[in-house]
């Protein structure tokens, strides 16, 4: 994972802006390039972003906010993503998902306190055959039990 920017770095924002600002219907593609390089989307960005497009924030937070695919706050450096898809929930995604939570003491949509750690839900991965699914950042881990959890953990302690 490349490193990533300090929010205070506007130079970077500016430069992803002036790339695309050119190309109709471009705000998606800013807010996708942009939290790839700094890794959320705080509002000053998205004020940088609004200045520089010479649109409303409220448009670049009103995108911000709907789409899934994008985030307000930092995420931690394990991002752990549990599925709930319907294949996984019915082979007890829901019990890996409550014993990632009961170990890290965070809840779904949280990123532990320390900043190591980031809990989600996914809906499907593609890896049905392998269900209940969890992933940390890019590695998947299949078949999983609530007794598996911790050493998955540990792995990224």
């Amino acid at each position: 994972m490349a490193e990533l920017i300090p929010v205070e770095n506007l130079d970077v924002v500016k430069a992803i802006v002036a790339e695309h600002k050119e190309v109709p219907g471009c705000l998606m593609q800013i807010l996708q390039d942009t939290q790839t390089k700094y890794g959320y989307l705080p509002i000053e960005l998205q004020s940088t972003i609004a200045d520089e497009l010479d649109i409303p924030l409220t448009e670049v937070y009103g995108v911000a906010t709907f789409y899934s695919q994008f985030t307000l706050k930092p995420k931690g450096k394990y991002k752990i993503s549990v599925c709930l898809g319907t294949a996984c929930y019915v082979r007890g995604s829901q019990g890996v998902m409550d014993k990632v939570n009961n170990i890290l003491g965070t809840i779904v949509g949280e990123t532990t306190e320390d900043g190591k750690y980031s809990v989600d839900a996914t809906r499907c991965v593609g890896a049905c055959g392998l269900a209940p699914v969890m992933m940390v950042n890019e590695e998947v881990f299949g078949r999983m039990t609530i007794n598996e959890v911790p050493a998955v953990l540990e792995k990224f302690n």
